[in-house]
């Protein structure tokens, strides 16, 4: 979907919201699911959860934990996971690229959301089969709001990236702490002083690499919270190291390694 189409979509999920919205809003869904993906069928199933609180404490920094059970799946070889904020005006928070390796997914990370909505989990196989879990979250503010931000700090510590790995043994699975500084603004911010808006600003592409090979690609969105932070696990098959190399939307690439030997 092209960027212009996803705004207009966007305009026409907020002029369903409204300024006030008591509860997440079902009728949403529709305008939404074919906006993503027209005339396919998706089917809700239990293999797909979202953990996350019945309301949060801050629509700017909702903390959510996605879950693929690939054991309870039996034999639904999942390659794409969507996540799709219905009443948000930017839906899409981010799509993973899954591999083998990761054995399944479990991550946990933080979203923004605008208004009370269904968070949805959405599930692609190579084939192009589509399946679903979804939550409703009640948090409000997330998307746009004033910033009053000084610009070079902004910029000096964008792209500063932490990550630990817990590997308790070789062939077994691990857990990854990546953790990356960036404002990660939506382009519907307004500047305090000018009231004019602050132009998006965020952090596009992760790539999680173990020994030169590929784990796990993230398509990270404006749906993501300030300073992306995600928890997940995958299997160390040998000693390595664990690579992230990050892009935003302005071309600048920030990257970092930790070492496994467990």
């Amino acid at each position: 979907m092209n960027k212009t189409w996803m705004l207009l979509v966007g305009l026409m999920v907020f002029s369903m919201v409204g300024t006030v919205q008591a509860e997440a809003d079902p009728k949403l869904w529709p305008v939404v699911k074919e906006a993503f993906f027209p005339k396919r069928e998706i089917q809700e199933v239990d293999f797909l959860k979202i953990e996350a609180p019945r309301r949060a404490e801050s629509g700017a920094q909702v903390p959510v934990t996605f879950i693929y059970d690939k054991a309870a799946a039996q034999g639904v070889a999942l390659k794409k996971l969507y996540v799709i904020v219905d009443a948000n005006p930017i839906q899409l928070a981010s799509t993973y690229h899954l591999t083998d390796r990761l054995n399944g997914f479990q991550m946990s990370t933080r979203i923004r959301q605008e208004t009370d909505s269904f968070v949805r989990l959405i599930g692609e196989t190579a084939d192009g089969k589509l399946y679903m879990g979804k939550r409703e979250i009640r948090a409000a503010g997330g998307c746009g709001g004033t910033v009053d931000n000084n610009e070079a700090e902004v910029r000096a510590a964008a792209g500063k990236i932490k990550m630990n790995v817990d590997a308790p043994k070789i062939g077994e699975l691990a857990t990854a702490t990546f953790n990356i500084r960036h404002v990660m603004r939506t382009g519907l911010q307004r500047d305090l002083v000018s009231q004019g808006y602050v132009p998006a600003f965020y952090i596009n592409k992760i790539l999680f690499n173990y020994n030169g090979k590929e784990l796990m690609t993230v398509d990270v969105g404006v749906g993501t919270s300030e300073d992306p932070y995600m928890k997940f696990s995958f299997i160390p098959d040998a000693p390595g190291k664990l690579e992230a190399t990050a892009t935003d939307n302005e071309g600048k690439t920030f990257a970092q390694h930790i070492d496994v030997n467990s």
